[in-house]
């Protein structure tokens, strides 16, 4: 333990990374721990006094790293074209910034010379495959240290009193019941009535949006603009990605939009509950798939169903830099080449719903698929079509009368 000199620490300033901090110092004798905290848009409520935060507890310095637009448009954006949901439900919120925190907290590792990284995961979750997973892809001779592993602290209460000896101050308590994590695209919330699942979620459970039966009585509608797979601009302005997903939050929020309660099976082999919120990441991923439905033919649709699906657990399971999910998301990225036109879509009582789509790639035909008189469609034709279509299953019949 005493080769390691200088440690980078995924910091959040929650109770578990501010005991890291001194355990580090005390279990590495007196190694240096540097604190970096990924700005992806949790809030200032939690950003707010986090540099002078870790500075208390023993850091000797807390770097802040702006990552919103970043993540936004390098990692959210290109995983939203495949369109991958995790097991039909989950929008990918936690999975998607995991990836990028640990690349920045590699990428400061390797420019002040560190000897290690740190994380504060638990034993239990997903996170800790993410972000060694991340590690190893891109700074593999750094040490990996990961406190709940190898420290005795078991609980809550026991976090606590180790801060109280040391003098360290915290905000936690032990009144704290539920766990959250936060970023522009969405909040999570696990713990307390979620862990017995016949419990339904009470209000404690949800913290970004209006409860859907209390939301606005009048819908609201939001014209958004796709262009070759990306959200481009919201009622007629463009904006960045970040900014779009802003403005989508704010109007998703009030109308109780993208809320999931989910039991979801974790890498690690536990199933978990939570409940999600994603209100302006539900509103886009109905954009896009509303104009896929006027762009793309059947077998390239279904194509991009098969590229979602995978991509949802390589995403998920930490996988982001592989060969594997890289090509993935090039392929998904050259469907999406045709992916543009502008949907209206209407907000009401928890519903994102596309209600009017256009496309200058349409494939749509309304005089091909209307149901009126027209002259361009000869039903005749269908006959041979599907006599050809049908084939083999017509001639394994036949063999199946010949041979009984």
């Amino acid at each position: 333990m005493s080769s390691i000199k200088k440690v980078v620490l995924a910091y959040s300033g929650g109770l578990d990374t501010s005991a890291i901090i001194p355990w580090l110092k005390e279990n590495y004798d007196g190694c240096e721990v540097i604190a970096i905290v990924a700005d992806v848009g949790q809030g200032d409520d939690e950003l707010c006094g986090i540099e002078e935060k870790a500075i208390a507890s023993g850091a000797s310095s807390c770097y802040v790293a702006d990552l919103k637009e970043e993540m936004v448009a390098d990692y959210i954006y290109p995983t939203l074209k495949t369109g991958a949901i995790y097991e039909g439900k989950y929008l990918l919120g936690t999975s998607m910034a995991r990836p990028i925190i640990a690349k920045a907290q590699v990428d400061l590792a390797l420019e002040l010379g560190a000897d290690a990284v740190c994380h504060g995961c638990t034993g239990k979750g997903n996170d800790q495959v993410r972000f060694e997973s991340t590690y190893a892809a891109l700074a593999p001779q750094l040490t990996v240290i990961a406190p709940w592993r190898e420290w005795d602290l078991r609980s809550r209460e026991a976090l606590l009193d180790y801060l109280a000896e040391r003098e360290i101050p915290t905000t936690a308590t032990l009144e704290k019941i539920y766990s959250r994590d936060a970023n522009a695209w969405h909040i999570s919330t696990e713990g307390g009535v979620l862990e017995d699942t016949w419990n339904q979620p009470n209000e404690l459970c949800w913290v970004w949006t209006v409860d859907p039966e209390l939301a606005p009585n009048e819908s609201e509608s939001v014209t958004v603009t796709v262009t070759k797979g990306a959200v481009t601009a919201i009622d007629g302005k463009p904006m960045t990605p970040y900014e779009s997903l802003v403005y989508l939050n704010d109007k998703g929020v009030k109308h109780g939009v993208g809320r999931i309660d989910i039991v979801e099976n974790r890498l690690v082999g536990i199933k978990s509950r939570g409940c999600y919120e994603t209100p302006g990441g539900t509103i886009m991923m109905e954009a896009l798939r509303a104009v896929e439905q006027l762009v793309l033919d059947k077998d390239t649709y279904e194509f991009r169903q098969e590229l979602g699906l995978k991509a949802s657990h390589l995403v998920y399971d930490g996988r982001w830099f592989t060969p594997l999910c890289k090509s993935i998301l090039a392929a998904a990225d050259e469907i999406a080449q045709d992916v543009s036109g502008e949907v209206v879509i209407k907000l009401y009582k928890g519903q994102a719903t596309a209600v009017q789509k256009r496309s200058n790639n349409s494939l749509y035909s309304e005089e091909f698929a209307t149901f009126g008189e027209d002259d361009v469609y000869d039903h005749s034709h269908a006959g041979g079509f599907i006599r050809l279509y049908s084939l083999a299953s017509r001639i394994r019949a036949l063999n199946e009368t010949k041979n009984s």
